[in-house]
């Protein structure tokens, strides 16, 4: 690969992993608000429970699963785990952040009040602590996972090892995380069997959405950069 394909590599490496923290960062943001899809009509349920009631911070987290798969396909398991790494420090960095700007008091000619700010805003550090203690042991198993099957699959296989990746991946993320919710009561545990099972029956239907996507990225890549199954960009200098 010439060094100008390198460069071209990384930039795209970088806008990747800009796409995967600002996903993971706003999913972080708003999950404190949650809706009712209804795709199955009002009355649908499966083993008892609604479907789907979910939290809106679900919508931009199934991103950041896409992303990785990609980058671990393109361009290996240590730069997906780095770019883990990197969103973890994204996100307790904005957390800090919000925390300084809800302790500063607001004028009485400020548009958003105290309150107000401190309703959207003001995020349970247990709640925060639970998002990443799931988002940590997700996007690592998912990483590992995918890569076994790589290995295991010689390259081929795509849709294997997205999928078998992100199911697995996606169970642990969602039961970790509203179990520990549940276990520091910043929700009821009436609400733990629906919420485990309405989350992850949709990250499925948004797994299986998002494999074509994948093939799609996938193949740009391999014709841009002239890559062979399994081949993976190297860019380290």
């Amino acid at each position: 690969m010439t060094y100008r394909d390198k460069k071209f590599a990384h930039t795209i490496y970088l806008y990747l992993g800009a796409l995967f923290i600002t996903s993971l960062v706003v999913s972080n943001l708003i999950f404190q608000k949650f809706f009712y899809w209804m795709p199955f009509g009002e009355d649908a349920t499966i083993f008892g429970a609604p479907l789907f009631v979910i939290s809106v911070g679900i919508l931009p987290y199934p991103i950041t699963f896409l992303i990785t798969d990609l980058i671990s396909e393109i361009y290996g398991a240590k730069k997906a785990n780095q770019i883990v790494t990197a969103g973890i420090f994204a996100s307790f960095f904005s957390m800090g952040i919000i925390y300084l700007a809800n302790v500063a008091p607001a004028v009485d000619s400020s548009p958003v009040n105290d309150e107000i700010f401190n309703t959207v805003f003001a995020l349970s550090p247990v709640a925060v602590l639970a998002s990443m203690i799931a988002y940590l042991l997700a996007q690592y198993v998912d990483i590992a996972i995918y890569h076994f099957w790589k290995r295991i699959t010689k390259g081929k296989l795509l849709w294997l090892r997205n999928n078998f990746s992100t199911f697995s991946s996606q169970f642990i993320d969602t039961f970790t995380v509203v179990g520990l919710l549940c276990v520091f009561q910043v929700i009821p545990w009436s609400m733990f069997y629906g919420l485990v099972v309405s989350g992850f029956i949709f990250k499925i239907l948004i797994a299986f959405i998002d494999t074509p996507f994948l093939y799609f990225f996938v193949h740009i890549f391999r014709k841009r950069f002239k890559l062979e199954i399994g081949q993976e960009i190297d860019l380290e200098v």
